[in-house]
């Protein structure tokens, strides 16, 4: 019978072959390859796997942004970039294997039925989720579900000796790309992005006009680990910020013909001073808003080299809800930049150490690290000042990574989960105190200090967990676990969502140099004008180093 079978389908693919001569040669291949493992193995395998497997090891063999992702995962994937998905609406951390509530999304599912910050979620649906270790995924996926679904969770309340149950109905829960926006000084807003998504723009805005009417007449705009998103959206925002007809990004691949998006000449903001702060986490539209910001000479930029990816990818979905992200072209700034850095098809992995190689290298640390020379120089648009390319976007303005506050026992506490518990159960207990004291989260930032006292129950605390205290590297990092710390407080005890953000930039190196520029008027206005002085100084050193040795 297994013979017969055999016999039968080298006989289909014969019939397959000659009724397919229209199908490449190549395809065709495929096609017979595949009928004949799922009709003739020796074992039992699954068809859609093995089609999924092929499709991975082909993509896998071109550039490290072709992608295969299963219908689960795509949804799962689309659903920061879409700005919302159904569930409870809360923000919650994990403090020992419990779900604590950080806060809950105003006017959502859990704020409606009475759930408050600082209560602790034991149960889902009847299954326990405190104490048994369970993954925040896990977690997730029990309290997320569509609209207009019910869960039923069991809730610990400080103050209450018993369980209080309630019912929720679960609704559409919005994802915020704008994570901060706040007034740096009088005339100085500050905004971070965090993912360029179907709403972003629509944030930024909203950011923007509430600044306005606090006296905005200049903006840092943050897209530090921004790892980028839609590219409509970088393409909305930039059209704010520059002049009709100003090409904002061209695409161009070997099978897809060359693709220009232009400014229209109606944004509101096409004047106002501005510093795009980026590092080497900004990618894809984060790159594609700077570079169009930096080659129309409309910003300077504050930094460091940005991560450098600038492939396109189509998105080819699937009848069963899968999907395959073919890389069809590359992203060029206005300028001609290509933003991808370089790569060798197939090995992925040595794409993905670029960012460890880039520290090594020192590229991070000293500016004489990275390679400014004439094989990679390009020319604003506007000023025709001097650009540099090689792969992402170069800033105007370099600014080194400061580790020097950084140290094993910091990594070990923050790591462990200590800095999260100790921050949770010091609002437990201090909550109302805080919120009567400091009405806001501004009155908070100039009032409170974590105290030398608190420091120490600090220090205690993860000394019970297994962290061993070093007298040494505590000094070292203490005033940067001191902000954190402060932060973490202030994110907790109030519903703003800036209040992180607002604390620890008090010692962000990166916003201090932007503030530094947009402060100093000629310096903004050379550096637009006529770039930056010190990395054509170090080209030029490193041409003649060249020459002489030549």
């Amino acid at each position: 019978m297994g013979k017969l079978r055999i016999i039968v389908a080298l006989a289909v693919i014969g019939m397959m072959a000659a009724s397919a001569q229209r199908l490449p040669e190549a395809l065709q291949k495929l096609i017979n390859a595949e009928y004949a493992i799922s009709s003739c193995y020796v074992d039992s395998v699954d068809q859609n796997k093995l089609v999924e497997d092929a499709i991975t090891g082909m993509l896998g063999k071109l550039d490290p942004h072709s992608t295969y992702t299963g219908a689960k995962e795509t949804k799962e994937m689309e659903e920061p970039l879409q700005g919302e998905f159904s569930g409870i609406g809360i923000q919650f951390n994990m403090q020992k294997d419990t779900l604590y509530v950080i806060q809950t999304i105003a006017g959502g599912p859990s704020e409606r039925v009475g759930i408050l910050a600082g209560d602790r979620i034991v149960s889902v649906n009847d299954t326990t989720i405190a104490g048994v270790k369970m993954k925040n995924t896990d977690i997730m996926k029990r309290l997320r579900g569509k609209k207009g679904t019910k869960v039923t969770v069991q809730v610990k309340r400080a103050g209450t000796s018993k369980l209080i149950t309630f019912r929720i109905t679960r609704d559409k829960i919005p994802l915020y790309s704008v994570d901060a926006k706040y007034m740096l000084n009088d005339t100085t807003g500050y905004v971070r992005i965090s993912r360029f998504g179907a709403k972003t723009y629509d944030e930024m805005m909203e950011a923007l006009k509430a600044l306005e009417a606090q006296g905005m007449r200049q903006l840092v705009l943050d897209l530090s680990d921004n790892g980028g998103g839609y590219m409509q959206a970088a393409i909305e925002m930039s059209n704010e910020f520059l002049d009709d007809g100003s090409m904002i990004v061209y695409t161009e691949g070997s099978n897809v013909p060359r693709s220009e998006a232009r400014a229209q000449g109606n944004g509101r903001y096409r004047s106002l001073p501005m510093v795009v702060m980026v590092n080497q986490y900004s990618a894809s539209a984060a790159e594609i808003f700077t570079g169009a910001m930096q080659d129309w000479d409309r910003a300077v930029v504050v930094g460091r080299r940005t991560f450098a990816k600038g492939l396109v990818q189509r998105p080819f979905r699937f009848a069963d809800g899968s999907m395959m992200r073919l890389t069809i072209a590359r992203y060029h700034t206005p300028s001609g930049r290509c933003i991808q850095k370089p790569y060798t098809k197939g090995n992925r992995r040595d794409y993905d150490e670029d960012i460890v190689r880039r520290l090594k290298d020192g590229e991070y640390y000293n500016i004489d690290s990275i390679q400014f020379n004439d094989s990679l120089r390009y020319t604003t648009l506007r000023n025709h000042r001097t650009i540099y390319g090689g792969g992402g976007i170069m800033p105007d303005v370099y600014v080194p990574i400061d580790t020097s506050e950084y140290s094993n026992y910091y990594r070990d506490m923050v790591a462990k989960g200590i800095v999260n518990q100790y921050c949770l159960g010091y609002v437990d207990k201090h909550r109302k105190e805080l919120q009567r004291r400091y009405a806001t989260v501004a009155d908070f930032d100039r009032g409170f200090e974590v105290t030398d006292a608190e420091m120490q129950k600090f220090i205690d605390m993860g000394t019970a967990d297994s962290v061993k205290f070093d007298a040494k590297q505590y000094a070292t990092s203490r005033e940067v676990l001191r902000s954190i710390i402060k932060g973490l407080i202030a994110r907790d005890v109030y519903a703003d969502p800036s209040a992180y953000t607002i604390i620890v930039n008090h010692r962000n190196r990166d916003l201090q140099a932007a503030l530094a520029v947009l402060n100093d008027h000629k310096r903004y206005s050379d550096l637009i004008k006529h770039g930056n002085p010190e990395y054509d100084a170090i080209a030029a050193r490193r041409k003649a180093a060249t020459a002489k040795k030549k």
